[in-house]
């Protein structure tokens, strides 16, 4: 965590603001579309469509953004969105909630997926089906402390023993190859692994946190931006949200075309995962909620009392300064 903090302050020294200028044609003055940046969590997929659809058929344009989508780097999203490096970026609740505690400035705007769609997956030859099934297997997962807190939390659900699990870091290896190599089971969004196991013909059985645990029914991804740019440049975040939610509800209404567009824009992605998978998200975007993006305070709450109550924060969060509706359109 210290170590986060010395890269955000170190980087804020560092970090200018910029803006567009007027220019004037023919006597008249006109505004060029002002230069913005979303830097994207991880590789494309479907969890971004929303993001290519508003740029390629000009919801940004018409709120007045030129948006480049830029991939995350070494640095992640959150630090390069909170240090103003990127205007705007895709990140998780998890981590804007241990930002946040740190006393890094960065906001959530939106929630892409309103319900929690990942799970633990494993193949069905493993015979995982409940959190008690877990004792005597091996997980495989990315280091975060996050991970054995959200096992033991499913697995006290039945009286299991978090320590009889093999909790070891696969890093860059990808869950078809892990599963059937050293790990039994691992954390996925089903909406892409999940369905490729299923264009695979592979049978998963899922776990899912949601099943066990209201608390870990958090928003993951968001779209978010940072204190400074809400206060000094609120019309620009306006802009993008507004035209964000045009991209994400084209994407509801029409994901197979939609699809064709995110695969346009990142021809190495496999056109037939882009499209099961945009086909399985689209009525997960929205779900329950009266409109795309809008997030609780009680979700906010709920997830961060977990985590504290885990050990995972050494303080409570401020919830109400971690998110915001108020540029969602109406």
């Amino acid at each position: 965590m210290k170590k986060w903090l010395f890269l955000f302050f170190s980087a804020a020294l560092l970090t200018g603001c910029s803006s567009e200028n007027a220019s004037t044609s023919e006597g008249k003055e006109e505004k060029s579309l002002k230069k913005v940046s979303v830097v994207l969590d991880w590789t494309p997929n479907t969890n971004h469509t929303g993001l290519y659809v508003a740029k390629e058929k000009g919801f940004f344009e018409k709120e007045g953004l030129d948006v480049e989508i830029r991939m995350p780097g070494d640095a992640g999203a959150d630090q390069l969105v909170a240090t103003g490096k990127a205007e705007f970026g895709v990140g998780y609740q998890e981590g804007i909630t241990q930002a946040r505690i740190q006393g890094v400035p960065i906001v959530s705007l939106v929630a892409v997926i309103q319900h929690n769609t990942s799970g633990f997956a494993s193949p069905a030859g493993k015979n995982i089906k409940t959190p008690k099934d877990f004792e005597g297997k091996t997980y495989g997962g990315w280091g975060s402390p996050v991970e054995k807190s959200v096992i033991s939390s499913l697995m006290q659900k039945e009286k299991a023993d978090v320590d009889k699990v093999s909790i070891v870091n696969m890093g860059d290896t990808d869950f078809f190859t892990a599963v059937k190599r050293d790990v039994d089971f691992a954390w996925i969004y089903y909406a892409w692994t999940g369905v490729e196991a299923e264009l695979r013909g592979e049978e998963l059985n899922m776990v899912y946190l949601t099943d066990y645990s209201k608390n870990l029914d958090y928003y993951t991804p968001v779209l978010t931006t940072n204190e400074k740019k809400i206060s000094e440049d609120p019309e620009t975040v306006k802009a993008f949200v507004s035209a964000a939610s045009k991209g994400y509800e084209f994407a509801i209404e029409h994901p197979g075309e939609a699809a064709d567009i995110l695969i346009e824009a990142v021809p190495d992605l496999d056109p037939i995962l882009v499209k099961k998978s945009q086909e399985w998200l689209a009525p997960k975007y929205q779900d329950d909620a009266p409109r795309w993006g809008e997030q609780k305070l009680e979700i906010w709450e709920n997830y961060a009392s977990w985590m504290h109550e885990n050990g995972l924060l050494e303080k409570e969060l401020d919830a109400e300064k971690a998110f915001t509706n108020e540029f969602l359109p109406e």
